[in-house]
């Protein structure tokens, strides 16, 4: 039985490990890029163009973002930016006004955001739209709709 075990697996398609490479899949990667002229744009375009993978590269130099389109690995994008061009690169850090439920909150709204971008942080805004066991039973207690309520009122 040992000889045909080992056939099997020779031919099995459903191993986990196999030799095969896994494609990348296609991705967008949004990058923050500090551009101050048209040299600094072309800088940018050349190290991300000559990329394996790379599709299309789209820089926006008010926003300072920088837009790739292909078959690459985001971390090796911001990484080789930042060698190239010797700049501070990061993944774009700003959602659209509409998609934060807090826009306005502490820590989510950045003066430095693009106009209708604010910081992205899933963390504090997780924390602002949670409300405590205390905070409920304190709005409850002055509610129209509980019959217990402050008589005061």
């Amino acid at each position: 039985m040992g000889v045909l075990d080992h056939i099997s697996d020779m031919f099995d398609c459903s191993s986990e490990h196999s030799n095969h490479k896994r494609r990348k899949q296609l991705q967008t990667v949004e990058i923050k890029v500090k551009m101050d002229c048209e040299g600094c744009e072309r800088k940018v375009r050349r190290s991300v163009e000559g990329m394996k993978g790379v599709s299309s590269v789209t820089i926006e130099p008010k926003q300072h973002k920088l837009t790739v389109v292909g078959y690459v690995d985001p971390e090796k994008v911001v990484a080789r930016v930042a060698h190239r061009t010797g700049k501070k690169a990061e993944i774009w850090p700003y959602v659209p006004y509409d998609v934060v439920a807090h826009p306005y909150a502490q820590g989510v709204y950045d003066k430095k955001a693009p106009a209708g971008y604010v910081r992205r942080d899933d963390f504090q805004t997780n924390q602002l739209a949670r409300a405590s066991s205390t905070e409920v039973r304190y709005t409850t207690a002055f509610s129209d709709e509980n019959p217990a309520a402050c008589v005061v009122m």
